[in-house]
């Protein structure tokens, strides 16, 4: 799928993270040229530049650099955006609760959709205390910052893999027959719970072409792996690319095989041997959303489209960095189900 074709899906990602995790549109998939969406991407390029460049690693030489300026002022813009809709949003809270107080007949309505920050608003720790205003921005900002490019990426690897293998495309249709029928309604939450072998093939793509391919931890104790002893306060780097991998625990690695994650082909299966969510306390909160975000997309693209590949695997070229990415975007050929073809 071209470059562009996979902008406009990040932009649409975008714009579902923002009143998912916010409560608050910007119109990322309207308005390409939204400040907030800019400086998120100019973020993830000057991250990636800083992780390859040694000379950039400490601060005070960093910010001697045109890089370090950028960071500063795009950081600037990050944090203002979401210390505003914070602000605001923590008001209108105040003010409905004090209504309610006021009113009472007036309770909260159960079907009322709640944004993710209206949660963390709302959450409190063992103690009774809720989060600091700078603890809330660091979640939504982990949300939007990690929510969006990560799950457009794992669409777009997801759909080229299906269209590299028919036989599972042939599968995945016979699903959505059963769950939808000729149906053009939307998804619903009971119709993705259904979609099981969809959920297979989303975490078989995640397996080959996780969408990050790699992740640091600072070990807080020491520890042995693989005979070699690890000392305390050493940063581990794992690289869920090369550890999804491994044949003892995946035959034929190579091979997209979605009934590998059957639950009966999944039982004595090592819990970390597949990692594209991070593992342990501080795994990826979003994970549940970003599944079920999959499948909506999916299962509409899929319900309208057969999907064909045009490129073998050697030729995608992977990018490693913050996102694992093909150099030269993917190229797919989409054939509407009534037998018109379209090239995106």
């Amino acid at each position: 799928m071209p470059g562009r074709s996979e902008g406009r899906k990040q932009q649409q990602q975008e714009q579902g993270m923002e009143e998912t995790a916010m409560g608050k549109n910007i119109g990322a998939q309207s308005n390409d040229d939204s400040e907030y969406v800019r400086a998120i991407y100019r973020m993830s390029d000057l991250i990636s530049r800083r992780m390859r460049m040694p000379w950039l690693w400490l601060d005070f030489l960093f910010f001697l650099y045109k890089e370090g300026w950028e960071h500063k002022r795009n950081l600037k813009i990050l944090h203002n955006f979401t210390n505003k809709v914070i602000s605001e949003r923590a008001k209108e809270l105040k003010r409905d609760e004090e209504h309610r107080s006021g009113d009472k007949d007036s309770s909260p309505s159960k079907n009322k959709r709640r944004a993710f920050l209206d949660l963390l608003l709302n959450v409190t720790d063992d103690e009774g205390n809720k989060l600091s205003h700078e603890e809330v921005r660091e979640e939504v900002d982990t949300f939007m910052f990690e929510g969006h490019d990560t799950t457009a990426a794992a669409i777009n690897w997801s759909l080229y893999l299906l269209g590299s293998y028919p036989e599972v495309q042939k599968h995945v249709d016979s699903e959505l027959e059963e769950v939808f029928g000729k149906s053009d309604r939307p998804a619903t939450v009971e119709d993705l719970k259904k979609l099981r072998y969809l959920e297979c093939v989303i975490k078989e793509s995640l397996r080959l072409f996780p969408s990050v391919p790699l992740f640091a931890r600072n070990l807080t104790e020491d520890c042995e792996v693989a005979g070699y002893q690890i000392v305390k306060g050493a940063q581990a780097i794992i690289v869920p690319y090369a550890l999804h991998r491994d044949p003892r625990y995946f035959p034929n690695p190579e091979e997209f095989q979605p009934e590998r994650f059957f639950p009966e082909n999944s039982q004595g299966r090592h819990p970390f041997a597949y990692v594209p969510f991070s593992a342990g306390p501080r795994n990826c909160i979003g994970q549940k959303f970003a599944t079920m975000e999959e499948k909506v997309v999916l299962s509409c693209i899929l319900r309208h489209f057969w999907v064909e590949s045009n490129q073998k695997r050697e030729e995608l070229g992977l990018a490693g960095e913050l996102i694992l990415r093909p150099t030269s975007g993917i190229w797919i050929k989409l054939t509407r189900r009534n037998g018109d073809a379209s090239q995106p």
